[in-house]
């Protein structure tokens, strides 16, 4: 998760107050995608499976997951 701006092929949400904002490809392809704020910090699930990696297989604030 970052901070960005909408593009001509993003979808944007709102949720709770929060904007959220997906690419159309990606969004096609992780769906459902659950967005959860946990106090600190938010708690994401996708149908996408980006394993450990690194980053331990964590996507939450402060970090970014991708799959290039």
């Amino acid at each position: 998760m970052v901070l960005d701006e909408p593009k001509d092929n993003d979808t944007v949400f709102d949720v709770k107050g929060f904007e959220f904002i997906a690419d159309n490809d990606f969004l096609e392809k992780a769906q459902p995608i659950i967005i959860d704020h946990k106090g600190m910090g938010f708690s994401i699930s996708s149908n996408i499976d980006f394993g450990s990696g690194s980053g331990g297989g964590a996507c939450g604030c402060g970090s970014s997951c991708s799959t290039d």
